[in-house]
């Protein structure tokens, strides 16, 4: 009798095993994960969270609509702090977790420290704000392209694209007539940004009159601002982050600057930390989308992100949910060719979906050229009463 209940017991217990085992198999097989890589805390903490919002937005709503292909979308959030080092580390997390992409990462360092990793993996991946033209292709000495890494997409535009675009707009919507330069000697972006500048300049007959460098996390720059004042450029381009961005439009005034000041993406919420709005009255500076901007799918998109945040959404969260739509398109149509996710043809099918790109998002109107970067307009802000407005799409 004994032996007869110990052998039902069994029964039933590997019974249960096998019940929960397939219960767990539904769930995970109902679920996609999508993995995001950013940083959450440290010194650029405030572009990881802009653009985690974005993407997390995007998703929640996609979810509330049934998913993708009825699944629901998991996302496996990594912050790795604005370090290289911890982006690698926080892209194996990532893929240990098995996510079947990501997206990510959000400045330009750290995201170009993982695309080794995950060409080699052929993992799909899209930043929403990582603009250096080498994120998404080698480069040779002379800046022409070695290869495409053809798994890294953009929801962005690239760095010599924003650097080309203010000069040409300070040389044919301002007027100006010579230039000067402060920059970044440190940062890929801020380099970047700066030889295309120059490039431009020269093929539009703006004067370039000084250059000035100075090395990453330089919070003294005084000598290089004294030596720009004494050229008196009409216009002063500061390709650098907001934090930057804030030293050095209070120590512009204090050297006797007068240029207005120019500035790119890295600019965008730099009014919610310099001291006195006034110092950058009259700046400009380029970005990827505008509040103002009256097209239907900006001001939904504006409407809900402050529902949802309590804030206007800038540009990196725009950015971000666009990368989100993008991947998730891209995502659904590899579940429909019926490839097993997390397998070589399913995440083939992921990229070849993201090269065929063609949608409105939020920041415009995406496809994407031959080395993966997206082909859209800038919108350019301008400083004025204390405000970022806009100017308008250049």
């Amino acid at each position: 009798m004994k032996r007869t209940m110990k052998k039902v017991v069994a029964v039933v217990l590997a019974a249960v095993f096998v019940m929960s085992f397939a219960v767990a198999a539904v769930a995970a097989s109902d679920t996609i994960k999508v993995g995001v890589l950013a940083p959450l805390t440290g010194a650029v903490a405030q572009y990881g969270n802009a653009v985690n919002n974005g993407v997390q937005m995007y998703f929640e709503e996609l979810n509330a609509k049934g998913g993708i292909n009825g699944k629901q979308v998991e996302l496996v959030t990594y912050d790795e702090e604005g370090d290289p080092v911890k982006a690698v580390t926080g892209y194996n997390y990532l893929m240990d977790e098995g996510v079947v992409a990501i997206i990510g990462d959000v400045t330009t360092a750290p995201t170009k420290a993982v695309v080794a990793e995950s060409q080699a993996d052929g993992t799909p991946m899209i930043t929403a704000s990582a603009t250096a033209e080498d994120v998404t292709c080698q480069l040779n000495e002379d800046g022409s392209v070695a290869a495409v890494y053809e798994n890294m997409f953009r929801s962005c535009f690239i760095d010599p694209f924003q650097g080309s675009k203010m000069a040409a707009f300070a040389k044919e919507q301002m007027g100006a007539k010579t230039a000067a330069v402060l920059y970044n000697t440190g940062s890929d972006y801020s380099v970047g940004l700066t030889k295309a500048f120059e490039a431009t300049a020269a093929e539009q007959g703006l004067e370039v009159v000084a250059v000035e460098g100075y090395a990453d996390g330089a919070v003294d720059f005084q000598s290089q601002l004294t030596n720009i004042a004494a050229k008196a450029p009409d216009v002063l381009f500061v390709p650098d982050y907001y934090s930057v961005i804030a030293l050095v439009a209070q120590q512009a005034q204090s050297a006797g600057v007068k240029a207005t000041m120019l500035g790119a993406d890295g600019w965008d919420s730099v009014l919610g930390v310099v001291t006195d709005s006034t110092l950058l009255e009259g700046a400009y500076y380029c970005s990827g989308y505008s509040t103002e901007d009256t097209r239907e799918e900006v001001q939904t998109f504006v409407a809900n992100f402050k529902a949802k945040f309590g804030a206007d959404p800038d540009m990196f969260a725009a950015q971000g949910y666009d990368a989100a739509m993008i991947m998730a398109a891209a995502i659904e149509k590899a579940e429909a060719s019926g490839a097993k996710a997390g397998s070589d043809d399913y995440r083939q099918a992921i990229i070849d979906a993201m090269k065929a790109t063609d949608m409105d998002c939020v920041t415009g109107h995406v496809t994407f050229n031959e080395y993966n970067n997206p082909e859209k307009t800038a919108a350019i802000i301008n400083i004025t009463g204390g405000a970022a407005k806009y100017w308008g799409n250049y």
